[in-house]
């Protein structure tokens, strides 16, 4: 399967869905990223806080597909928000990766409590610089957060990955991202533990289309112009996620699913204005 791909805002690519590796961990995570690559999956997803760095880089050499045709995204922690840090963290995931660079590294969080995002983002353009990293970005940014790095280094992200399923769609800050011409990412893009399976606009859409709940909600990402991040240990399961390309949801299924917003529909309390990663 032959992945859409998106194009950036530094001209650039990205496939149109990506594999998440948490919570995988050794072997489990090695034998997964290869099923995945199998299945067509080409965007792989890790962070220095998944602790499972190591296996990612020892999963993309075990498909056995060049390097350049795979791409690899890490995040950096909190804790190495300042610059010289910053640059130390990502020459430390390069080195539990094995790998020479790296597609995609994002801010993990703002951390806007230890105020040190902006030096940051200044390595992260200092890294793309070197060749180190190919594409910046990052991740739970609000459009405050946003609109600082911008305005303080001239650079703007290419990604902003946020938590992004149908109880909590992210309307506003969509919105925001498309404005600044940033490309959307969705952790948690079926919503985890509370996936909204068996919710009407959901099922109903999946037996108009003759397809499974969890392909529809992708395809409602898609339809949004956001790169879903699912992640599946089992194979048909992977195969399924990225099988979303064959049909269309009505603009009235898409605006169904959408409404399914609670304002309590964070997966945890992870509001970025006052959550700290470290």
């Amino acid at each position: 399967m032959v992945l859409p791909t998106h194009t950036l805002n530094d001209g650039s690519t990205l496939p149109a869905i990506g594999f998440g590796t948490y919570p995988l961990k050794g072997d489990e995570a090695v034998s997964t990223i290869v099923s995945a690559v199998e299945n067509g999956y080409r965007l792989l997803d890790t962070a220095v806080n998944y602790r499972n760095e190591e296996a990612v880089g020892e999963g993309v050499r075990a498909t056995g597909l060049p390097r350049e045709e795979l791409f690899v995204c890490s995040k950096i922690p909190g804790r190495d928000h300042g610059y010289d840090d910053a640059i130390a963290s990502t020459h430390a995931s390069l080195e539990r990766l094995g790998l020479d660079y790296l597609d995609l590294h994002l801010i993990h969080w703002p951390n806007p409590g230890v105020d040190r995002y902006v030096e940051a983002w200044r390595a992260l353009v200092a890294l793309r610089e070197q060749g180190l990293v190919r594409r910046i970005g990052v991740s739970n940014f609000t459009g405050a957060h946003l609109e600082r790095i911008i305005e303080e280094t001239g650079v703007t992200p290419a990604v902003n990955q946020i938590e992004l399923h149908p109880y909590f769609p992210q309307v506003e800050m969509r919105a925001v991202n498309e404005r600044l011409g940033i490309r959307t990412e969705s952790w948690s893009p079926l919503g985890k533990r509370q996936a909204p399976f068996a919710e009407p606009p959901v099922a109903e859409a999946a037996e108009a289309h003759g397809v499974t709940p969890a392909q529809v909600i992708l395809r409602w990402q898609v339809q949004l112009g956001a790169v879903p991040i699912p992640k599946s240990s089992t194979p048909e399961r992977q195969r399924q996620n990225l099988d979303v390309f064959g049909f269309e949801l009505t603009d009235d299924q898409v605006a169904a699913i959408t409404a399914l917003a609670r304002p309590d529909g964070r997966l945890f309390g992870g509001d970025p204005d006052t959550h700290e990663e470290m």
